[in-house]
């Protein structure tokens, strides 16, 4: 098909959209193999807490024998005792003091990908939401009778910033501020793809500040959209001055150093207080003696590689030239509706078990799917096509033929159990039977035996704290000890503690029995307990029924929105001006029917 331009975007943005969710994914699960693989390694570091005159300095260890230490040359606290023991008789004494001033440069006006990293750091947003609420703002809100968009739109790639907007912004910024604080300031967008028609994402007009349109808007919306007129007014500020202060100490054959700053002039930092923080160096003099009142060691272990957040994801597949800016936040949402990923209690994004076999299943068998830089090549060649720069039959038949070909050559070699994700644990002791960690078609699971058995395996579920991959033997014993028989109640009944569906549970014959979460777990729950956990659920079942005519199986009960009638399949609601504990069976029966049509 002759497709247009403008459908070309669209082919385009759709191939694109699929693909970046794989290559997503890829980088999820690579980094949380990175932290599985982890080893971490042991350094120490060390301050010297001195004064001179009652002005302290605090000072971290920096050389010895005049030569810089690296972060792991002191690495256990055998030698750390010896630095410090070194240090026992030594004279501090000041080497250098050099101050020296820079400049500090405003940052370049928001891009969809910069304002979703800098909403998720700063104001804890997920891409999602950041976009949503920028869309609200782009949309506009009423100020008086005017129906007025408060920001331009927000799926750029590019930094340019209209001339009508310099002018104003620099306006303000003069009549705000003072002469001083005033730079006029042109960005040129670096990237390839960028479409310069679009500008960056800055406010309509500079001179509606947040705080004059607070009471219009919503909490969340009053803080992304400061944030963004923030960032685009300070790019027509001149740049923040600031001087650095370096003391450098001597004792003996080591060497400390300590380091401070503060501002001489905000410029643009005026819009962010808090941006820069000053550290004031007491004044002192080389040659200076000063007294060593502490010495603080302390040790250290290295830390894994911190799992993606929404905007370290967004940096990274920006970084590759992946995605455009419509896809990150749709990227990130697709992963967490399909249950690929599950954000941690920091906002972190974390692999689930899936993850991992469709990952692997397309790194072993689609390669070019998941590859970062065939994705990106393929984006730009998608984007020469829409500009009618390049044909697109060639490009779309060297990506389709071998595309087709490899899904039809894999769905016959490929089997369920090729890329089943199996793990085994290891030996139940008792049992002498082994025990895989899988991942099935409801999720992940573990199984005692194999089907080769005499006895039939045995299953459990795996909780959601705990996968495939980190699973232990001793974790997977305590799962695959359930259900537990404890003993027998007064009519000589089996008494079994499970979890099922909806949470552990105590079981006699076919009646259930809630464990709360005061309880204790059905991995330790003993028959005593068990027999109160019955008596109180029981008594509670008691409350609950107001009447019950049994022959029918009809129950009249209290509900936690109220009292109600059922017949075991249908429940209906009982009219205010009904008393439940008068209804006759008749009565409960229109109610039932009534609900029924």
């Amino acid at each position: 098909y002759e497709l247009s331009p403008l459908l070309w975007k669209k082919v385009a943005k759709g191939l694109s959209a699929g693909r970046v969710q794989s290559v997503a994914l890829r980088f999820i699960v690579d980094r949380e193999r990175e932290r599985q693989a982890f080893d971490p390694k042991e350094y120490w570091s060390l301050k010297a807490m001195l004064e001179k005159d009652k002005k302290e300095l605090e000072s971290k260890l920096h050389s010895k024998n005049d030569k810089k230490l690296k972060k792991f040359d002191i690495s256990s606290k055998e030698e750390m005792d010896e630095v410090t023991k070194d240090l026992e008789d030594a004279k501090y004494k000041i080497d250098s003091i050099k101050e020296k001033e820079r400049k500090r440069k405003p940052k370049a006006p928001y891009t969809t990908s910069t304002l979703q990293q800098d909403a998720n750091n700063k104001l804890y947003f997920s891409s999602k939401k950041t976009m949503a609420i920028a869309q609200q703002l782009y949309e506009g809100i009423d100020i008086g009778d005017d129906h007025v968009g408060l920001i331009t739109y927000m799926r750029t790639d590019s930094i340019n910033l209209s001339k009508s907007f310099l002018g104003k912004a620099n306006k303000f910024v003069e009549n705000t501020f003072g002469d001083e604080f005033q730079k006029y300031r042109t960005y040129k967008t670096k990237s390839k793809n960028a479409q310069e028609a679009h500008e960056a994402i800055r406010p309509t007009d500079p001179f509606r500040s947040p705080k004059s349109i607070k009471d219009k808007l919503s909490k969340s919306q009053y803080k992304l959209y400061k944030l963004i007129w923030s960032r685009a007014l300070a790019t027509q500020m001149s740049n923040a001055k600031l001087k650095r202060k370096t003391i450098t100490i001597k004792a003996d054959k080591y060497g400390f150093r300590a380091s401070g700053q503060t501002v001489i002039f905000p410029g643009w930092l005026k819009l962010y207080p808090q941006t820069i923080k000053e550290k004031t160096l007491p004044e002192l003099e080389e040659g200076d003696k000063l007294k060593c009142n502490k010495l603080k060691p302390k040790q250290h272990f290295t830390k894994p590689p911190a799992r993606y957040s929404d905007a370290t994801l967004v940096k990274e597949l920006k970084k590759h030239d992946i995605g455009r800016p419509s896809t990150y936040a749709p990227t990130i949402s697709t992963l967490e509706n399909r249950d690929y990923v599950q954000r941690t209690d920091n906002k972190r994004l974390k692999p689930n078990d899936i993850a991992f076999v469709v990952n692997d299943l397309l790194v072993g068998h689609f390669q070019n799917i998941v590859d970062s830089e065939f994705t990106a090549d393929l984006e730009q060649e998608l984007d020469n096509i829409a500009s009618g720069d390049t044909e697109w039959k060639p490009v779309v038949s060297e990506f389709y033929e071998p595309f087709h070909e490899n899904i039809e050559q894999k769905e016959e070699e490929l089997s369920k159990e090729d890329v089943t994700v199996m793990k085994e644990i290891g030996e139940h002791p008792e049992t002498e039977k082994p025990i895989f960690a899988k991942v099935g078609q409801y999720g992940p699971y573990l199984q005692m035996g194999t089907k080769d058995d005499e006895q039939k395996p045995k299953f459990a579920s795996l909780p959601d704290d705990v996968s495939v991959e980190e699973i232990t033997l001793e974790q997977a014993k305590k799962m695959l000890s359930l259900p537990r028989e404890l003993g027998k109640d007064s009519s000589g009944d089996k008494i079994v503690v499970n979890k099922g569906k909806y949470g552990p549970y105590v079981k006699v014959e076919d009646e259930y029995y809630s464990i709360e979460e005061d309880d204790p777990s059905p991995f330790e729950i003993n028959l005593k307990q068990a027999k109160d956990v019955i008596k109180r659920e029981k008594e509670k079942k008691k409350k609950k029924e107001i009447q019950t005519f049994d022959k029918e199986g009809i129950k009249v009960l209290n509900g936690p929105y109220g009292p109600y009638v059922t017949d075991g399949n249908i429940n209906a609601k009982i009219p205010d001006e009904k008393e439940p504990s008068d209804l006759s069976l008749e009565d409960c029966k229109k109610l039932i029917e009534q609900k029924k049509k």
